[in-house]
């Protein structure tokens, strides 16, 4: 049995950065399904690799998800953490070898090594963050991510009202699509309902870089930003200290920053997850796009509670946030979905 350390392995430069060419075009071939021996391990062994640490907001949205379903008896779960690029493949064949069904992770700079394990594994169900879409010849991978555009379009109507300068900053980690579509949704609800709004854009080159992404925060509100966009840790740490607002993303950090964190759009990776235990406990788990299950709709997002904000946001922008909520809740409304790299105006 191979063991797995879930603290000391070396921090990567980028999570999802160079988004390397991936087999995931079209492919030859029709799409199978995993043997239905699959399903008779009862709790589903499953195991993730994490290329950042267990709290990075993205990957705890996975952690949390894993751990209730491990909770509930559902599963067996095992992780590692700060997983290099270079010694991703490695750890995924070792939990492979020691008999995991279900491999969770993030393979955004190790795209085409992920998938040559999957070959390698055909009786393994690998679902996986990644910028590109299923390929029928690799049958039991799946990709996911994090299409919470929804929700964050709701943040972006909140922060278009609070702001008095209608000047915002924004601080993202690589401008890839599961960033872009985030911040250009956020863009949207803010232009809704302040159309003069001002966005200045930057991007840190690095996941998880908290004092890089303060100093870039800090740069935008010596610009003259007065609500901060905070794709990244760091962001609300300067928000707070100059005394400006800042909506918050994945998760919900108000407790953290009480009077700061007015509003944040929250991923909800439980859908996803169950989903996929689901399919492999029936044997039928396959290639499929599981990034649907992010959307509001399918429970996979969410706008968190006001908290210390409650009253505190106009009355009319809530009734906006709510309309606009329940359209999109009843397929009446849709947020667009742009992966285009935004630019500051």
């Amino acid at each position: 049995m191979p063991s797995f350390s879930n603290t000391s392995r070396t921090l990567p430069v980028s999570r999802r950065a160079l988004l390397k060419t991936a087999g995931a075009g079209a492919a030859l071939g029709l799409a199978g399904t995993l043997p239905s021996r699959l399903f008779a391990q009862e709790p589903l062994k499953v195991a993730a690799v994490y290329t950042v640490p267990t709290e990075q907001q993205w990957v705890s949205r996975i952690h949390l998800a894993a751990n209730a379903a491990k909770d509930r008896g559902d599963i067996e779960y095992v992780y590692s953490e700060n997983t290099a690029n270079n010694d991703y493949e490695r750890v995924m064949r070792e939990y492979c070898e020691a008999g995991h069904k279900l491999i969770l992770g993030e393979v955004f700079g190790v795209e085409d090594a992920a998938r040559d394990v999957a070959r390698d594994y055909p009786d393994v169900a690998f679902l996986m963050g990644s910028s590109f879409k299923e390929d029928p010849s690799v049958p039991n991978f799946a990709p996911f991510d994090n299409y919470i555009q929804d929700a964050s379009y709701l943040t972006g109507l909140i922060a278009g009202a609070m702001s008095q300068t209608k000047n915002f900053g924004m601080v993202g980690g690589y401008p890839i699509p599961e960033v872009n579509r985030l911040m250009h949704a956020f863009m949207a609800g803010v232009r809704e309902v302040a159309a003069d709004a001002k966005f200045q854009v930057a991007f840190i080159g690095s996941w998880f870089d908290p004092p890089k992404a303060k100093e870039t925060a800090f740069a935008q509100i010596d610009a003259g930003a007065d609500v901060m966009y905070a794709e990244r840790f760091g962001v609300s740490d300067a928000a707070q200290e100059r005394g400006i607002l800042a909506i918050g993303n994945v998760i919900d950090t108000q407790a953290d920053y009480p009077e700061t964190v007015v509003a944040s759009a929250i991923w909800h990776f439980e859908p996803t997850l169950d989903k996929a235990i689901e399919q492999v406990k029936a044997g039928s788990f396959t290639a499929a796009d599981y990034g649907v299950y992010s959307f509001m709709k399918e429970g996979g997002c969410s706008l968190a509670p006001l908290g210390t904000f409650e009253g505190k946001v106009p009355e009319e922008t809530m009734a906006l946030v709510a309309e606009k909520q329940a359209a999109i809740k009843d397929g009446s409304f849709t947020v667009e979905i742009n992966d285009e790299e935004p630019t500051s105006s």
